[in-house]
């Protein structure tokens, strides 16, 4: 008789579990709008979520630790004028997030550490070229600055963040809609799913595809009979990519190796409700002292559901095998350097003390000609009409000082909100 051998793997136990129902956001009215794209991005300060607004588009940035019951005058990030489709934090700022829009632009904002008093309505910079609505957009992992979007006009743009300028522009490549878009470890290649079934792999520099026609695949993986989209997340620091459907209750979840059959089933998270959305923690905002290798952030209808998947160790010290050293905060190149054609892999870091989010680091935006390039809005009023005793110098000065003042106020006001909490707290 032959005994079959089961397969050795760390990840063979992994389980998951929803937080109590304290450490869930709760009233969040979660966009109902037609788009298959995640609706939520985290990171080691933040959760933001695609909502509901009218008259417009709009996403909610709440800090990780402002759990419970949202206000339902809680500010919003409110500057497109559609239904905002994709939201993304950027990698190397964990303040600066973009979000694409069915407005045909994608705009850049700037979060501050305190939650502010009113809408945030002005983004750093506005992102125009695609003549559709934008439905994906992705950040470069390696170099700073450098945004990806694409639109249902096929193409996809390639952006400096930093000078509010195209980089490249990827046409004729895609016969029908870019169903999605990702970068390789060290971006110097993309690769893209689209409604007419082919998968390519783009070389973005050469503008040219690496690969199309993929001959027999080397493994394949029966799902169910489930017809909502699968959000997919891979982490490669363990290998295990994460299947997540839409309109589903389940997380499917597998190990990759490097010999076959290459993909290998662990198991299968299952809960009553199902997901509208879902966001991914990067694995410097996971708690290593509880062996998390993978925190989600399930959508419901009006809340958002944190759940957390761990690996059962007895032993309290640092689980070196659980956790190599993985990407930070630094991009590894400037958006130049990386367009000249230069690689770089991601700077690593180590978790062995787990990880702590840099303050405020602010997104300067330098634009090249901008005068050239925009008239300025509004009717062109004569000069009679402005007081001929102020200078321009004196105007932009007085602007400044109200907005740090104004600033001022909003931080004096969250932290006592803050406190306030902290009275609360204390007496339940």
């Amino acid at each position: 008789m032959s005994r079959r051998v089961v397969r050795q793997s760390k990840f063979r136990h992994v389980f998951g579990q929803p937080v109590k129902a304290d450490q869930m956001y709760e009233d969040i009215r979660v966009s109902k709008v037609t788009w298959d794209s995640s609706f939520c991005a985290v990171n080691p300060k933040f959760v933001a979520i695609i909502v509901e607004s009218g008259g417009g588009g709009a996403f909610i940035v709440l800090p990780l630790a402002k759990t419970g019951r949202v206000d339902k005058n809680h500010p919003l990030v409110t500057g497109h004028t559609a239904p905002v489709l994709d939201i993304d934090w950027c990698p190397h700022n964990d303040n600066v997030i973009a979000s694409a829009s069915e407005d045909t632009t994608v705009m850049v904002w700037q979060i501050p550490d305190y939650v502010p008093v009113r809408n945030i309505t002005e983004p750093v910079v506005t992102l125009e070229g695609h003549s559709k609505r934008v439905g994906i957009i992705s950040w470069h992992p390696t170099a700073r600055n450098v945004l990806l979007s694409a639109g249902c006009d096929n193409l996809v743009i390639l952006w400096n963040v930093g000078t509010g300028e195209m980089l490249l522009v990827l046409e004729d490549m895609h016969t029908d809609l870019i169903y999605n878009v990702g970068w390789n470890r060290n971006g110097s290649l993309l690769v893209t799913t689209c409604k007419d079934k082919k998968v390519r792999v783009i070389d973005p520099r050469k503008q040219e595809i690496v690969a199309k026609n993929f001959e027999e695949p080397i493994a394949l993986q029966e799902m169910d009979t489930s017809n909502g989209v699968l959000l997919p997340f891979y982490d490669p620091d363990s290998s295990v990519v994460y299947l997540c459907g839409k309109g589903d209750s389940s997380i499917r979840y597998f190990e990759i190796t490097d010999e076959a059959p290459y993909v290998h089933y662990l198991n299968t998270y299952s809960s009553k409700e199902p997901q509208r959305g879902m966001g991914f923690m990067p694995k410097r905002g996971l708690d290593v002292s509880k062996c998390e290798i993978a925190r989600f952030f399930k959508l419901h209808e009006r809340k958002c559901e944190p759940i957390v998947m761990t690996v059962p160790r007895k032993s309290d010290l640092f689980q070196d095998d659980l956790y190599p050293d993985t990407p930070g905060p630094e991009p590894a190149l400037e958006a130049d350097e990386w367009l000249s054609g230069k690689d770089a892999e991601p700077i690593l870091i180590s978790l062995r003390d787990g990880y702590v989010p840099v303050k405020n680091r602010e997104l300067k935006v330098v634009k090249k000609n901008i005068l050239d390039n925009k008239p300025p809005p509004g009717p062109r009023r004569s000069h009679s009409t402005c007081e001929p005793d102020v200078t321009l110098e004196e105007v932009l000065e007085e602007i400044r000082a109200l907005k740090e003042t104004v600033q001022a106020q909003e931080k004096r006001i969250s932290d006592l909100e803050n406190k306030l909490c902290q009275f609360t707290n204390g007496t339940d």
